[in-house]
């Protein structure tokens, strides 16, 4: 089973629509299905599949590997406005970042929610408080 974290805690997943593989060659993911995304896609080519899925899911196969950063960031530079959601191997520490990238959400293993209860997401809920750059730019 997997939980979602979002800024009000932990939630159940309620995502009902089919997932299609971004790796699947001509498969569209349209307003009713997430498309799955690894973390080695290509950021154009995302862009422009990403734009009719109702959610996008970009996996992250380890806590350190941080390319899905980099590609929410980019998605939601490109326009994409819907659903984005991080998957796999995130921890609480890296929420606020997640959120910063423009994540709406993250999804973990029911056993990282027990290493990192709920408690521990939540107090990294106020993403956008701390955040220098914005401080820099005279935006906090």
């Amino acid at each position: 089973m997997t939980v979602i974290v979002t800024d009000g805690g932990f939630a159940p997943d309620d995502w009902t629509g089919p997932h299609v593989a971004f790796e699947e060659e001509g498969a569209e993911a349209g307003p009713g299905a997430a498309l799955d995304v690894p973390p080695d896609a290509d950021p154009g080519q995302l862009a422009a599949r990403a734009q009719a899925a109702g959610m996008v899911r970009i996996r992250f196969p380890a806590f350190s590997d941080g390319r899905g950063f980099t590609l929410a960031a980019h998605l939601r530079r490109a326009g994409y406005r819907g659903r984005l959601r991080a998957a796999g191997h995130v921890i609480a520490d890296q929420y606020a970042m997640a959120r910063r990238a423009g994540f709406d959400e993250v999804e973990i293993g029911d056993d990282l929610a027990l290493r990192q209860p709920e408690d521990q997401w939540r107090a990294r809920a106020d993403w956008r408080a701390h955040h220098y750059q914005a401080r820099l730019r005279g935006q906090a």
